[in-house]
């Protein structure tokens, strides 16, 4: 041991741990992982520096590419000459790079994995685009570091334009972890760059409306959105690339797989090979012959099938089994402020437009800097050339150049700058036209300063820049999308591939449905023959009719309030003489229950929508209810509770409302309440309700409820009897709900109970359904209009005791008027009423009101 020197125990295992912290950290920070703001690792941003500080610009001669990797390793990168070089060669390779930044010539190698030419044949130069990474660089926009041997010096980062992280994507191994990024296409990145700008609020949904996906160099197809999705959502994902391949015929009765782009990252004769080696094994049948055709112009490989062969089973043996179709698996790392950080696409977004108004702001400093220095030196030439005859005395009565100076600041106020630029200053100067142009180089200089200023004083000014910057780029070098997007089956949804078209929607009274294309029926005017109609079981008519697109939803209503979710497409389809299928085996309704309303709604999923419609309820027991039709929006398979019903209670019906509408409710003692839906507020979808009518003695509950929206609508009322008539609905005033009403029918022992109630038009149609189970059919405009207290008139004669079990208004839509006739035509037992039918002899006038209660207690 030689003198002063001395052995310090120290425990191998503290150093171990201590050394390989200290190496991964320098492999994650200064080798293997790129920056977020340029996307450059260290060596990639030596080779491009070393290139502008060796001169080879785009529109300079190449150089040969030793002569650039010795001037990088011999000034920045103390490395193998031969990561260098690699890292030259690989942003040279239009395969490799989706915007190379190196022009090189010469062997660079191939997309075949044929290694590039020796460095020595070699040639390069940078591109215009990796200009643009390294302009302004001279206008100090980043910080400088020493290099390796603290001889020169060397940007931390590149003050780039382009957002190369996003566009050239990065890959790299470090120690306990990894990069992956794909590369994307410039003119989408920077149209969701400015939307960032624009709204910093975006949220990555509404990024992904400009950035679509990855676009790779070699262009090829992304098979399946999810990947994608997630890689831009999370950071992470997994992007499947399938080859651009065609099928077609090569010679008379022979067919071939052509393939003229392949997945990224993968090499082609390697590919070729082993495709070939499974083919030979048996593995992969159908294929007779493999070329490679491929040449300047383009990629051409061809898989030559043989005769009885089916050519898109082969194609997708070839999917499943060879490189024609692979994955990218995305893992955005990047380092954050020196810090590695998993980045989604807002993440990546955000810290170039910080890094960018970074570099306008350093870069708008310097030129006021420099223009504020170039203006001072103006200044106190100018005052020497006001004061010239002065000045010349003053230099020529001066012993030496200092005393000159010292005179001239003394006696002009000048600072010392100026006094030297003054001595400085040619003869040439004093001529009339070079004095001028002193002034108004001046002039300008402080239109410039203020505009500076002006710069650093907005930020919405500087980001105006960055955009304007953006847009230059982006109309340089921005290009279409290489790479197309397919969606893969497991992500289409059934909805995608049904057309949303119109069709006709029919429910019988006994719960058959149905769709059929609109396009069945013939136009028809009312009052036509009609056609064949659906075919319908005994005693049973079709109740419900509308015409709905295939895409709309149908809310289905239970009497124990329960709401069941359909969509239009799910309805099975049916022509239209078919019978449809019962609705009770289409949904998860229980035995004890039953179907009390349908309601046809648009799309769910519109805000504006639902937020504009509400959902009206009623009860036998006389409670209405009012939700939003938001708080259906969302049904479950089993369905969701629409109200909660009472013991004894049930549901009678639920309309859809669009918060201006009348509701009319009828009770079985012949009374009835007129109120507007804003008198019921609105609540949740779990609530019971609030009081619409007040009953009368335990026998009595509510039989119906209207809505009304078109005031040329009329009340129509029935009697279990057969009686019948049809009102003005302004005869029954507007007051508030929760009252007893007033008559809409003189009840009486020869009328029986009211039994229903309707709106309905001259154009609709009636079903009556007796007990005995007799169903006619008789058109409203056969009804004359009536008083509203009045008996009415006889609908129909009832024979042996029997009566009325239900009244049905055939509804139909707006839409659907066309298709009427085509659809009730006669059949099973529905008969027609005659006008003898009604008897008019029974009318009874008698108008004795009953007095309005406002009764609006709630429960």
């Amino acid at each position: 041991m030689a003198e002063g020197e001395k052995i310090i125990p120290i425990n191998i295992e503290d150093e171990m741990k201590s050394a390989y912290i200290d190496y991964s950290m320098s492999v994650i920070v200064s080798r293997a992982l790129p920056d977020v703001r340029d996307g450059l690792k260290p060596v990639h941003r030596r080779v491009l520096y070393g290139m502008l500080d060796l001169g080879v610009r785009s529109n300079s001669a190449y150089k040969k590419s030793a002569r650039i990797v010795g001037e990088v390793l011999g000034k920045y990168h103390p490395h193998g000459d031969s990561s260098v070089y690699d890292t030259m060669v690989r942003m040279a390779q239009h395969w490799s790079l989706r915007y190379p930044l190196v022009d090189g010539q010469g062997n660079f190698g191939s997309v075949d994995g044929d290694s590039p030419a020796a460095m020595r044949y070699t040639e390069a130069r940078l591109r215009k685009i990796a200009e643009e990474m390294l302009s302004d660089l001279e206008k100090d926009t980043v910080d400088f570091s020493n290099n390796f041997d603290d001889s020169l010096k060397e940007p931390t980062v590149l003050p780039t334009r382009i957002p190369n992280l996003l566009i050239n994507g990065a890959s790299g191994i470090a120690v306990g972890m990894a990069t992956n990024m794909p590369p994307h296409n410039l003119t989408e990145i920077v149209n969701g760059i400015m939307a960032y700008i624009d709204n910093r609020d975006i949220d990555i949904a509404g990024l992904m409306e400009f950035v679509k996906a990855p676009d790779f160099p070699t262009g090829a197809t992304i098979y399946g959105y999810e990947g994608v999705k997630d890689a831009f959502e999370t950071g992470r994902g997994r992007v499947v690339i399938r080859a651009k391949a065609n099928i077609e015929e090569i010679r008379e009765g022979r067919e071939a797989i052509i393939v003229t782009e392949i997945p990224y990252q993968v090499n082609k004769a390697e590919m070729i090979k082993k495709t070939a080696d499974l083919v030979n094994d048996k593995k992969i049948e159908g294929i007779s012959d493999i070329r490679d055709e491929s040449d300047r112009n383009g990629m051409r490989i061809v898989y030559e099938l043989k005769r009885d062969c089916i050519p898109n089973v082969v194609l997708n043996k070839l999917y499943k089994y060879t490189a024609l179709q692979g994955s990218f698996s995305v893992n955005n790392i990047a380092l954050v402020k020196g810090r590695p950080m998993m980045l989604n696409l807002k993440d990546m977004i955000v810290h170039f437009v910080e890094h960018r108004h970074e570099v306008v702001v350093r870069r708008t400093q310097f030129e006021l800097r420099k223009a504020e220095e170039r203006a001072h030196i103006l200044e106190g030439l100018l005052i020497a050339l006001d004061n010239l005859d002065e000045v010349i005395k003053l230099i020529r009565a001066s012993a030496t150049p200092e005393d000159a100076r010292t005179g001239l600041m003394e006696q002009f106020s000048l600072s010392e700058i100026q006094a030297r630029a003054i001595l400085d200053m040619r003869l040439q100067k004093l001529t009339g036209l070079e004095r001028d142009k002193v002034r108004e180089e001046h002039a300008e200089l402080m239109k410039l300063i203020d505009y500076l200023n002006s710069v650093l004083n907005s930020e919405e000014l500087r980001m105006e820049i960055i955009k304007t910057e953006l847009i230059e780029v982006r109309d340089k070098y921005g290009d279409e999308r290489r790479s197309v997007i397919e969606y893969s089956a497991s992500e289409m949804s059934i909805e995608d591939l049904i057309p949303d078209e119109e069709v006709v929607v029919t429910i019988s009274h006994l719960g058959y449905i149905k769709r059929t294309s609109l396009s069945e029926y013939k136009t028809q005017s009312r009052g036509g023959v009609g056609s064949r109609g659906s075919t319908t079981r005994d005693a049973d008519f079709l109740e419900h009719l509308f015409v709905a697109t295939n895409h709309n939803y149908l809310l289905i209503f239970t009497e124990k309030g329960k709401c069941f979710w359909m969509r239009i497409f799910e309805i099975p389809e049916g022509s239209k003489t078919s019978k449809g299928r019962a609705i009770q085996n289409l949904i998860n309704i229980e035995q004890d229950d039953k179907i009390k309303a349908y309601i046809n709604t648009k799309d769910l999923r519109d805000d504006e929508y639902i937020n504009a419609h509400n959902v009206i309820m009623a009860t036998k027991n006389g409670v209405v209810k009012k939700t939003s039709l938001e708080a259906y929006s969302r049904p479950r398979q089993n369905g969701i509770n629409a109200i909660t019903i009472k013991d004894g209670d049930q549901l009678l019906e639920a309309r859809l409302t669009n918060g201006t509408t009348e509701i009319i409710l009828a009770k079985k003692s012949g009374k009835a309440i007129r109120f507007n839906e804003e008198k019921v507020r609105a609540v949740g979808r779990n609530s019971q309700g609030v009081k619409g009518v007040t009953l009368e003695g335990k026998d009595d509950e509510v039989i119906g409820m209207i809505c009304i929206n078109d005031p040329d609508t009329n009340v129509l009322v029935v009697s279990e009897k057969g009686y019948g008539k049809r009102s003005q609905v302004d005869d029954y005033r507007i007051t508030n709900r929760g009252g007893k009403g007033v008559k809409t029918m003189n009840i009486t022992d020869k009328t029986g109970a009211l039994i229903a109630i309707k709106s309905v038009i001259d154009s609709d149609d009636l079903m009556i359904i007796n007990k005995s189970g007799i169903t006619i059919r008789m058109s409203v405009n056969q009804l004359r209009v009536m008083g509203r207290a009045t008996q009415g008139v006889r609908l129909i004669n009832l024979r042996n005791g029997d009566e009325i079990a239900a009244v049905a208004k055939v509804e139909v839509s707006e839409d659907a008027d066309e298709v009427l006739d085509e659809i009730l035509d006669e059949n099973g037992n529905i008969i027609s009423a005659s006008s003898d039918t009604l008897n008019d002899d029974d009318s009874d006038t008698s108008s004795d009101d009953v007095q309005d209660e406002d009764d609006i207690s709630e429960e």
